[in-house]
Formats: C-alpha cells, structure tokens, sequence
C-alpha cells in the first residue's frame, strides 16, 4: 500500500499570506512536478521574510 500526502498546489498562493504581516507571498526558486510544488521559498513582498518549501510542505512558522 502507497501512502502519498498532499504537495503544495501553486493555488494555495491565493490563500496562504505572511504570518508575521499578512503580506502576500511570491513564490521564488521553486522546482515542480506537474502541478504541485516540491521545493522552493515564499517571501514576502511586504516585510521580506522567507519560508522555506521542502518536500512540497511550506514551512510558514516565523523564525
């Protein structure tokens, strides 16, 4: 039995903001398969912080 989790979608940019300011994220750096993102970095174009996405899983807790 395979077991496959859920990848980043490019349509949860829509929804998804900075946690920190609220700003909207931009999607940078990021490698695809079809149409789910694996990896990459979100940033934001209001403060400047970066989030991380690896394995397809955005890490959006502050640092």
């Amino acid at each position: 039995m395979v077991i496959r989790y859920s990848i980043m979608k490019p349509d949860l940019l829509d929804i998804i903001c900075c946690p920190v300011c609220k700003g909207d994220l931009e999607l940078r750096d990021a490698q695809s398969d079809e149409n789910e993102i694996i990896s990459g970095k979100l940033v934001c174009k209001n403060c400047g912080r970066e989030y991380p996405i690896e394995d397809g899983i955005p890490d959006l807790l502050p640092k």
